[in-house]
């Protein structure tokens, strides 16, 4: 798909797909739900993969994290910032696009700018991992371009 100066738009068009996950917010201060670091879910599915596929993520803060240092990644089983890096959730702003480990873009950014594309193999659902601290408020959502390498192959975003 091309913009109106002709110009490619970098996704329409080449075969990728996208995907949303919007999880609950943080509240880490009550056991095992999302942003306990110690819970069953400090390391929570917020993507269902099938097959091998190549992936694009971003996180869009919503709402500011809250709890002391907490931190966060995005990644796969054994490799869990794999995706997205080590970062210090409670340094991110409301509406400041996650796509490195230093986000600096509020309210908008480069499509350039969000790492990959990476590969996810062997169905490796992609997870968010909390740690360090618990995060007792705010809200991360995710966006996950992605294009099927098999022929079984898809992402399916989860929300609470």
């Amino acid at each position: 798909m091309l913009n109106q100066d002709k110009f490619s738009m970098g996704l329409a068009g080449e075969g990728w797909e996208i995907e949303i996950s919007r999880p609950a917010a943080f509240t880490g201060a009550t056991a095992n739900t999302r942003g306990d670091k110690d819970g069953t879910k400090a390391t929570m599915k917020i993507f269902d993969v099938t097959g091998d596929v190549l992936v694009r993520i971003f996180g869009v803060c919503t709402t500011a994290p809250t709890g002391a240092t907490g931190t966060v990644e995005v990644g796969v089983t054994g490799n869990t910032a794999g995706l997205l890096p080590l970062t210090t959730a409670t340094d991110l702003a409301a509406n400041e696009i996650w796509n490195d480990a230093t986000p600096t873009e509020v309210g908008a950014g480069l499509l350039s700018n969000i790492l990959g594309p990476y590969l996810v193999v062997n169905g490796l659902d992609i997870n968010e991992k909390v740690a360090t601290a618990d995060l007792t408020a705010g809200q991360i959502y995710y966006v996950c371009f992605w294009r099927p390498l098999t022929a079984d192959s898809k992402v399916v975003g989860l929300s609470e």
